[in-house]
Order: structure tokens, then sequence, then C-alpha cells
């Protein structure tokens, strides 16, 4: 998963996001995208737990109707973001992925939660506990202390500190997924 969904470090061109938009109509007539296709399309096996958990999460991040389906504009929204969008809107989508009850606040499950999943596919897993990690992260960025992260706090956390920025910022390789498999699709 980790060089399926990993970082955010080529530029798409608009002629490749239109071939993207050419795939999302072939590949789903109806105009509406589901988690079973998203899963497919990235083949993340039903095995993986961490994965399958981290796909459904991005999944509903980009589901702003809640109907359990991406359409078209979800769908161009979604690539715009990961594939051409600024640092601002990839963090706060970043903080949006962790804030699983949607309080607008991270709370440490929330983080753990993320760190966990991505700890599967990182060799940094391997230096420190998604706890060490988590506690880490909460040392750096809760800078009220009240064991909680805004997103101001998110934000600025991120950008002062590299090591917070590669631990927060939840980039889905896209890119690197398009030009792996653009020639194979249909």
């Amino acid at each position: 998963l980790g060089r399926r969904l990993g970082s955010h470090n080529e530029e798409m061109g608009l002629a490749q996001i239109q071939e993207l938009c050419i795939v999302f109509m072939k590949e789903c007539p109806s105009g509406a995208l589901h988690l079973h296709e998203l899963r497919r399309i990235f083949g993340v096996p039903s095995s993986s737990a961490e994965e399958s958990l981290y796909i459904e999460t991005v999944f509903h991040s980009f589901d702003t109707n809640r109907d359990n389906a991406l359409d078209f504009l979800e769908y161009v929204a979604a690539l715009h973001l990961l594939l051409r969008g600024n640092l601002e809107d990839r963090l706060k989508w970043s903080f949006k992925m962790y804030d699983k009850d949607g309080n607008g606040r991270l709370d440490r499950q929330e983080v753990q939660r993320i760190i966990r999943v991505r700890s599967s596919c990182h060799t940094w897993s391997l230096l420190m506990t998604p706890s060490d990690i988590c506690d880490r992260i909460f040392d750096l960025v809760d800078q009220n202390q009240d064991g909680q992260i805004s997103l101001s706090e998110f934000m600025e956390g991120a950008q002062q500190d590299e090591w917070v920025m590669n631990m927060l910022k939840l980039d889905v390789n896209v890119t690197g997924w398009v030009l792996q498999n653009c020639g194979r699709l249909p």
C-alpha cells in the first residue's frame, strides 16, 4: 500500500486528469464509483484489513453527499485535490481523514488509528511504535496541551516541523498509480 498510497511527489498534467475522467466514464457507466470498485482500481486486497480501512476512509472523505458512491463531480474534486491541490488544502483533507467523529478536533485514538494503518507500509514503523509516534505528535503539536489537536494546531505543527509533516500529511499517491497503470486501463 505504501507504494500505491504513498507520497505526493509528481505533478499531474491536465491531459492525465482528463484521461482519468475518461476512465471513470468507461469504468462507471452508471456515473457512480462504489467502494469495491475503488478497492479494485487501487489493487487493495480484501485480505488486508489495514489497507481496506484506509481506502474506505479515503473513499468516505470524498463522498460529500454520503450516498456511498462517488459521483463524477466528487471524483473530479478528489482528483484535483490529490493530484494538483496545494499543501494547505491537502493538510486540511488529511485532518478530515484523521477526524473520524467529525468534531473538528483530533484525539489520541483518531491519530493512532491512522498511524497504525500507515505503519504497516512504512519503514519508520520499525523505529517507533504507533503509540510512540502519537505521543511525539501530541508533544510537538498540541500547543495548549488539552489532549486534542485542533485544525489550526495541526496545520501549524505540520508546517513547522518536517517530521510532523511527514507523519500527518496523508497523500494518496494516485499520480504514481496512474503513471504505472494508465497504459493498462481499458
